[in-house]
């Protein structure tokens, strides 16, 4: 009898920087990993909007500084017209301003350029298993940028006991589905115990709300 090999799933990631050589870059950093590879690249968001059909990309890797359509106004249409395309952003701006948009137009997670080779392909893995990866430099600005300013943040004690544990869940980079496996419960129930975490600690997205669990949960930074 024949033995058969299991291949491990290819994670497809599409590249979309204006610099030629940094797409080089990456497609051989990329491509060098045994488990992805590089499905496309563009030159700007209009042209990864162009490849995205027919490439299927799971990820796309996205600069937010290009010619012609940019990245966060890419990312809002990738949102939009592929919502199982995730986008990571890489770039080499940290403010405020920059990440916000990114995050509002859709991006789940958010790297720099000068961030370790090993560190953007673990970024990358992340984001396909439904995570949502932000370097650590920029976090602490999201996380009180994104705040409102006019009220501090609950006290962990105004959230139910169920809601804290899914809450430590999103701090420590778990999915939906990894949270509902690990509690014992449905992922809708997830979603709907996310929905009443985020309005009680006054957060617009899971992101933030990872962040915030990571500053105020001890069993967010727990392994």
């Amino acid at each position: 009898m024949t033995g058969t090999t299991t291949e491990l799933p290819t994670i497809g990631v599409l590249v979309v920087d204006d610099h030629a050589l940094m797409r080089q870059g990456l497609r051989g950093l990329i491509d060098g990993a045994a488990d992805m590879r590089v499905v496309g690249m563009a030159a700007d968001g209009g042209q990864a909007l162009d490849l995205i059909p027919e490439a299927s990309p799971d990820v796309v890797l996205m600069d937010l500084s290009m010619p012609g359509m940019d990245g966060v106004t890419a990312t809002g249409r990738i949102s939009e017209r592929h919502p199982d395309t995730a986008v990571l952003v890489l770039t080499s701006f940290s403010d405020q301003q920059r990440v916000t948009d990114a995050l509002d137009a859709g991006a789940v997670g958010y790297v720099l350029k000068d961030t370790e080779p090993a560190d953007l392909l673990d970024a990358i893995r992340a984001v396909a298993r439904g995570q949502s990866p932000l370097d650590p430099r920029v976090a602490r600005v999201v996380l009180h940028g994104r705040r409102s300013p006019a009220a501090a943040p609950p006290p962990p004690a105004e959230l139910t006991d169920r809601e804290l544990e899914v809450l430590a869940l999103v701090g420590r980079g778990l999915a939906n589905k990894q949270i509902a496996r690990a509690l014992g419960i449905r992922e809708a129930t997830v979603k709907a115990h996310l929905t009443s975490v985020f309005q009680r600690i006054g957060v617009r997205d899971r992101t933030s709300a990872a962040l915030w669990a990571q500053e105020h949960l001890p069993r967010a930074t727990s392994a």
